[in-house]
């Protein structure tokens, strides 16, 4: 029996692109920014359609990351991986493409509603994910210098967060102060602390033709890099509170959450377990969640 092209497209996001997880990340990561732009730059939130627009657009613009990495991983997916959904035929190349293609009109038609000066950024992102498509048109030297690739790539997160934040203050003209440069800096680790940590395995999970940072420099190297780029993301997280005048709300659960961390990663490098490996990847998601929501919903908590 013929499965229906919803039915496969349902499969595909279960599979690939979890709707109502990416979904509220995504919400957590667009509110916090907007909200973190008008309190630094002492104005009032925007109108909820602006939170509703921008949410929309950013939650495209992390599908569109997804088909292209379909695209760019094809080869690799269908000799080691071909069981995912593009290999095996659940849904083509050619038909990603032109939904990727359909939502990026209508995230250019929202975006020019909300404001025609959003263009420009939005298309700054556009231009880098074209470019990490084709690794900068250097993939192989890229692939053999991991680190050098994980900061071409991550470097499109403080260009989606100064997108979002430029739906805030581009309109009325402000300004970019020292805390929303920490901010992007924030979005910078945290995604990187997202794809680490999902790329750390237990020894026996490894797979040929499958990269992971945990099989190139060893699971003890890597996981305690993992934990570096959570301190490092929880200084500028710090640092951004700080200017924000909430430090002493969010220190507490900043230095706890850091400890668990430091705890886990510190018995993943003494015992690479495949259930703490699963928890490296559920910490990352949680970390990103709890980094966002205290940057951007504390102070409209504790604010006057």
């Amino acid at each position: 029996m013929k499965t229906s092209l919803f039915s496969r497209l349902w499969i595909y996001q279960a599979e690939r692109f979890p709707l109502l997880k990416t979904a509220l990340l995504v919400f957590f990561f667009t509110a916090a920014t907007l909200c973190v732009s008008a309190k630094l730059g002492g104005r009032t939130l925007p109108a909820w359609t602006s939170f509703a627009g921008v949410w929309l657009c950013v939650f495209i613009l992390f599908f569109i990351m997804r088909v292209a990495d379909e695209f760019k991983d094809f080869e690799t997916d269908s000799r080691y991986r071909p069981e995912r959904a593009v290999p095996r035929g659940l849904v083509s190349l050619r038909l990603l493409g032109w939904l990727a293609l359909g939502f990026a009109c209508v995230a250019a038609v929202v975006t020019g509603l909300m404001s025609p000066k959003l263009l420009f950024p939005l298309g700054v992102v556009w231009v880098w994910l074209c470019l990490m498509t084709v690794e900068f048109f250097v993939p192989q030297w890229l692939k053999s210098r991991p680190l050098i690739y994980l900061v071409s790539h991550m470097a499109i997160m403080p260009l989606i967060d100064f997108y979002i934040s430029a739906a805030e203050w581009l309109p009325g003209g402000g300004k970019l102060g020292l805390g929303l440069w920490l901010f992007y800096g924030l979005s910078f680790f945290n995604g990187c602390v997202l794809e680490f940590g999902r790329k750390i395995w237990a020894p026996e999970n490894e797979r040929q033709g499958v990269e992971t940072y945990s099989a190139e420099y060893g699971p003890a190297k890597a996981v305690r890099a993992w934990a570096f780029m959570c301190v490092a993301a929880a200084l500028l997280l710090l640092g951004v509170s700080y200017q924000l005048d909430t430090l002493i709300w969010i220190l507490g659960p900043i230095i706890l959450a850091i400890v668990v961390i430091v705890k886990l990663a510190s018995e993943f490098a003494r015992e690479p377990t495949a259930a703490r490996q699963k928890w490296i990847d559920t910490l990352s998601g949680l970390w990103i969640l709890g980094a966002y929501g205290l940057a951007g919903f504390v102070p409209l908590w504790v604010g006057p």
